[in-house]
Parts: structure tokens; C-alpha cells; sequence
């Protein structure tokens, strides 16, 4: 079986002579490789007036084994071919090394290069691979496996230390610099034309452009910083390459993984040129259903110099805009503000002469509804967040969302799902006291940039939504309004099964799945009640609820019970009939009673802390009949963002943990 290794590449930063003169120290021993028992040269030739030089060396090395191994194998050491190509015009080493010991047995290849780094050079990069082929080893062919790749890594590993350790050795002996090789004057003319700059990266890649453009970067972070931009150099379809930081925020979405951001950046380039996305800024103009209706613009920037986009989507008329501009039409927008984002973020790193990567989302729920659930609004937000998330990864630094209703709940457990878990985390919570509660946004926005609409000192220019007229509509596809009282239903649904489905295949199962079935019809007549029973036992896990009262009126109230419950067979009778209660003692009033109206509908949500059972409790004085949907949404899954949301309105006197639309 052949084993395949790969180091990635490495950055010295330092000028590809002073390396090779340390490098030349390695021989014929070292102490930092003490496996390297001696290295004789057998060939060693200059060529091209000095310009190249072809040197071979047969190496002694010590088996790195435990001792039973090398004694049933019968030596102590073996012997590597190592053969280096040193071209100094090019400034470059390649070296090849072979196995001469068992190689009728095991066929070990290494290549490693170094060479001058193509965007400075005065620094000196070196990449490393190398093939182990097993094919017969005494019974052994396993353990050898095991031992070349711990070998294999370790040499790796210590490549780098060698270099700086004789650079170091160097600088102390007062040698830090080595003249480049140039040709003797009395040589002929070589026909190799001059270095051509690369057209596509004018900015050198040093560490004043690094630290003033892309922050901090570990040194391997820098090496796959330069192996992806090497690898897009050899990309025909690619017309114009990418900037460093874009190349950096793909590296960090596929947590740098080369040629998985390799692979992305690839395909993101060729949608970007497909849809002329390079020409958006230019050719777009807002249609005016945007400039009047749509509630989201630009605001100063936040306390890390970022860029700020408020989007008051609670005030948004969501059927109306997907109607007006349809799908693609609203998709073009989203393009549209990501494309400012972009400009803004380099903007912001120009005058602040600093890194800025990414801009930040402050989200306004006030007015959030199941309205807004409307399904194919929902398809078009999914559709979107695939898009954007797929071209225009890491541009997201944080996402304020502030004045989160109780039916939050619901829309997050639908639209996170679709979210990459990164992505995910930069999502901070708020309920009515975003400002003035502790650790509030005066963490990441200065005082008098705060909105208006928040009780801050700041006017906006951000439009305040408002519906949509209907002579504006120009999309007769979509579904009409008679199909508005069940979509919501159809979408609550999807909450449970969400963050089990593919990534592929999200977006057909939310649309087709048919989910009615769990939606419960319940007669209830004149002064009856009936009940649901939820036994908790995931502190802070989170009940959500969304049902319609179809006749006359009920009176809706959560109770937490924290004494055992005997079985019920009656549903027409009451836990509270079985066994003595009192309030406050052996049951509590989680939520105050809701009076519910014929043909509303009623959505809420409510954290469930405590290990006891939740009884859901509706009561109807003259009979009703019930459409009721409840789920509990897991705390590990929800990761604890409801904490805030609960505390926020406990605080909140004004009754309602339910919301009535109608």
C-alpha cells in the first residue's frame, strides 16, 4: 500500500541565499537531527558558470525502531540517496532523497523545494512531499507504516527549527547577509528572460502588509495563505485573482483546509463571472419598491471599526417585496448590500489603517410575527443565506439581534438550521432592554451612534417599512392569500426535523414535506378544559407553542407543577380536579392567562428551567374548537441564547409571553 505525505508550505522570512547558507550547515551532520549518523558526497558538480550547482550525497541514518525491531531485522542503520539541484539564478533547491537500504522492499521517495517567495523576495518558502510504497517487509508491513509516518512528521517538524537554529548561529559569527549570485562579467548573456512580476498581486506579501491588512497570522497560516494564491495561478477560467483577505475568509470558512477553500473559492469565481457580480455596484439601482419599503441601510460603524447594516426586519412587509421583486429580484439586493459590505470593510481599513475583515448585522424583531413566516418568504430568506454563504464567507463579524419577541423561538429554530454552525456563534440576543441591561450593545456600539428606535441619541435614514402596496405586485406565481393561514402552520413544523437535514437537500424538503398531520383538532365544550403535559427534564430547553382558536374564545395559562402527576384517562378532566393544589405551594402560574379570540392565531415561547412538568392549559367558557402545534426545542441545540431573551422580559409587566396576530 503506498502512503502518501504532504507538508504544507513554510515561510522563512528571511532571503533565499542566507538560507542556503545555513542549509549547507546541515552536513554533514547536525545536532538537531541526531538520527543522521554522517553524509559523504559522491558527486558534486558546478555548472553554467557557478549559476547551477548538482551535489549527491549517500547518508547514514540510524533505524528509529525499538530494539526487539531492529534486532529481527538485522541492522542498526540504513543508507539514503539524497541528490540537490541548486539553481542560484532562479533562486531556487530542489532535493530528491531514496531509499538504497531493503529498496527491493520498501520504496521511499521524497521531493522537497525551496525557492524564493513569489510576492517578496526576501523571503524563502519550502514545501515537502514524499511517497512510502511497502511491499514486502518480513510480516512487518504495518508496524513500518506506522513508524515511517511518525518519522516522516517529525523530520517535518524540525525542518524549520534547523534553518533558524544556523540562521541564529549565523547572526552570532556577525554574518546576516549573503549577496545574490550574479554571472561573471566575462560570461555570456544567459537567454532567460527577466523576472515578469505577477500582474495579478502588485502588494507584496510582508509582514507590514500583513499586520496592517490582515491581522494576526500564525506562520502556518501564512504558508496556506500563499499555497491557495499559488494554486489560483494555475487556474485558466480564473480572469482576475482574488484579494488576500478574500483569500483569507475562504481559507477560514473551510477552517484552513487549502484544498477545500480551493475548491469553494473556485467555484464561488466562476458564479461571480457567470452573473456579472463585478459589474453589480455599477449596474444595480434600487427599484422603488426598495427605496420606499424597504426597511435596511448603512449606520456609522461598530466599537472594532466595523461597518454597521440595521435591517428592521420586524417592520418588513415580507410577501409584499418577494411579490414586487421576486425571488431573484430580492436575491439581487441581498448581492447588492454584500457588495457594499465589502466596500465599506476596505473603506473602514483604509481610514483606520487597520485590519477590518468583515462588517457587523444589528437585526430589529419589534413587530415580528408568524405573519413573516409566510412560505415562500421563507424559501427566498433560505435561498439567500445559501447563496451569500457559499460566496461571501467570514464578511459576517457579529449579528445583534435586539428586541426579540417570544416567537423568536420559532423563526430561529427554522432559519438557523441553514446557518453554518460558525456563522451561528456570532449571533448575540436581546429582548425590549438592549441598551440599558448589562452587557447590552454598549459592548459593541459607542453611545451616540445607538438608533433612535432603541432610545438612543442617533437619527437613522433607514426606511420604516410599512406594507407594500398592492399595485406594486408583479409576481402572480406565488401563492395567493388564501394559502397565508396555513403556512405558517406548514413552516412551525419544520423546527423539529430541521437540523437533520443535508445540506442539499433543506430547501426541496421544506417546501414539499407535508406536515399537517401534526396539528391537533380539539373540541372543546362549555366549560371544559383540555391539557398538554410536558415532563422536563433539560433545564433550559425551550417550549414553543402555535395554535388557532377556530370558534369562540379559551383562556390560555402555563403551569409548572413540581410534584408527581398520576395518569390521566379522561382527557375531559383536569390534573388540577385528581389531587389537592395550591398555587404557589405545589404549582405555579409560568404565564399569565391569555385571553384568546375567535380566529386568532397564537404563538409564543417560554424556557423552561426547572426539572418539574409543564402543564399547557386551555379553558373554554362556551365551547371552542382548537388547532394546536407544541415542540420543545432542545437547550443544547438552542445553545443558551433564550437566557437572555427570558430575563429580558421577565421584566416586562405588560402580561403577553404569547403573541396574537390576527
Amino acid at each position: 500500500m503506498v502512503q502518501k505525505f504532504q507538508s504544507p508550505v513554510r515561510v522563512y522570512k528571511y532571503p533565499f541565499e542566507l538560507v542556503m547558507k545555513a542549509y549547507e550547515r546541515r552536513f554533514p551532520t547536525c545536532p538537531q537531527m541526531p538520527i543522521v549518523l554522517d553524509c559523504e558526497i559522491i558527486k558534486d558538480e558546478s555548472l553554467e558558470n557557478g549559476a547551477k550547482r548538482n551535489t549527491s550525497r549517500r547518508c547514514k541514518l540510524a533505524v528509529d525502531a525499538p530494539y526487539i525491531f531492529k534486532k529481527l531485522i538485522g541492522v542498526d542503520f540504513v543508507f539514503f540517496l539524497q541528490h540537490n539541484y541548486l539553481d542560484m539564478g532562479n533562486r531556487t533547491l530542489s532535493i530528491e532523497a531514496v531509499n538504497e537500504s531493503f529498496s527491493s522492499r520498501i520504496e521511499i521517495f521524497e521531493r522537497c523545494r525551496y525557492y524564493s517567495h513569489p510576492d517578496n523576495s526576501e523571503w524563502t518558502c519550502f514545501d515537502q512531499t514524499a511517497t512510502l510504497d511497502i511491499k514486502n517487509f518480513f510480516g512487518f508491513e504495518h508496524s513500518m507504516e506506522k513508524m515511517g509516518m511518525k518519522q516522516y512528521t517529525q523530520t517535518t517538524l524540525k525542518g524549520k527549527e534547523i534553518i533558524e537554529y544556523f540562521i541564529s548561529q549565523l547572526r552570532e559569527e556577525g554574518i546576516t547577509h549573503v549577496d545574490r549570485w550574479t554571472p561573471p562579467a566575462d560570461a555570456p548573456k544567459s537567454p532567460v528572460l527577466d523576472h515578469v512580476p505577477d500582474q495579478h498581486h502588485d502588494i507584496l506579501l510582508d509582514g507590514d502588509f500583513i499586520a496592517r491588512s490582515l491581522g494576526q497570522l500564525t506562520p502556518m497560516q501564512e504558508s496556506k495563505l500563499l499555497e491557495l494564491r499559488k494554486m489560483l495561478d494555475g487556474v485558466d477560467d480564473v480572469e482576475r485573482s482574488p484579494s488576500y483577505q478574500t483569500i483569507l475568509r475562504f481559507l477560514a470558512a473551510r477552517d484552513w483546509h487549502v484544498s477545500q477553500a480551493f475548491a469553494m473559492l473556485c467555484d464561488s469565481l466562476r458564479w461571480r463571472r457567470e452573473h456579472r457580480i463585478d459589474a453589480l455596484m455599477e449596474e444595480y439601482t434600487k427599484p422603488a419598491v426598495v427605496v420606499e419599503h424597504f426597511p435596511g441601510g448603512w449606520h456609522h460603524h461598530d466599537k472594532d471599526g466595523r461597518p454597521v447594516y440595521i435591517l428592521r426586519l420586524g417592520h418588513m412587509d415580507v410577501k409584499g417585496l418577494l411579490k414586487s421583486l421576486g425571488m431573484e429580484g430580492l436575491l439581487r439586493l441581498a448581492l447588492h448590500i454584500c457588495e457594499e459590505g465589502i466596500q465599506k470593510i476596505n473603506e473602514c481599513a483604509e481610514r483606520l489603517e487597520k485590519p477590518v475583515l468583515n462588517w457587523s448585522l444589528l437585526v430589529d424583531l419589534e413587530g415580528l410575527s408568524m405573519r413573516h413566516l409566510w412560505r415562500p418568504g421563507i424559501k427566498a430568506l433560505l435561498y439567500i443565506i445559501e447563496t451569500v454563504e457559499r460566496n461571501y464567507p467570514e464578511t459576517m463579524g457579529r449579528v445583534l439581534v435586539v428586541r426579540a419577541p417570544r416567537v423568536f423561538p420559532i423563526a430561529w429554530t427554522i432559519v438557523s438550521a441553514f446557518i453554518d454552525e460558525h456563522t451561528r456563534s456570532k449571533f448575540l440576543f436581546y429582548g425590549p432592554d438592549c441598551v440599558h441591561m448589562k452587557d447590552g450593545l454598549a459592548q459593541y456600539l459607542d453611545e451616540e451612534i445607538v438608533p433612535d428606535f432603541l432610545g438612543g441619541p442617533c437619527k437613522t435614514m433607514i426606511h420604516e417599512g410599512g406594507l407594500v402596496p398592492k399595485s406594486l405586485y408583479k409576481m402572480n406565481s406565488l401563492e395567493e392569500d388564501h394559502d397565508d393561514d396555513v403556512a405558517a402552520v406548514e413552516l412551525q413544523a419544520t423546527a423539529s426535523a430541521a437540523e437533520a437535514l443535508v445540506p442539499a437537500k433543506r430547501l426541496s424538503t421544506i417546501i414539499q414535506h407535508d406536515h399537517n398531520n401534526l396539528y391537533k383538532s380539539v373540541e372543546l365544550k362549555a366549560g371544559f378544559s383540555h391539557e398538554l403535559l410536558i415532563r422536563n427534564e433539560d433545564p433550559k430547553s425551550v417550549l414553543t407553542w402555535d395554535f388557532d382558536v377556530m370558534r369562540n374564545d379559551l383562556h390560555f395559562t402555563l403551569y409548572r407543577v413540581t410534584q408527581e402527576l398520576p395518569e390521566k384517562n379522561d382527557a375531559a378532566v383536569s390534573y388540577f380536579d385528581l389531587q389537592d393544589f395550591v398555587e404557589g405551594v405545589n404549582y405555579f402560574r409560568e404565564e399569565p392567562t391569555l385571553i384568546c379570540r375567535h380566529k386568532e392565531s397564537v404563538q409564543g415561547s417560554h424556557v423552561m428551567h426547572h426539572n418539574d412538568s409543564y402543564i399547557m392549559h386551555w379553558f373554554s367558557p362556551s365551547g371552542a374548537q382548537l388547532n394546536v402545534f407544541y415542540e420543545v426545542l432542545s437547550s443544547v441545540n438552542y445553545k443558551g441564547s433564550m437566557t437572555s431573551l427570558q430575563s429580558a422580559f421577565s421584566s416586562n409587566s405588560s402580561a403577553a409571553s404569547s403573541v396574537q396576530s390576527r
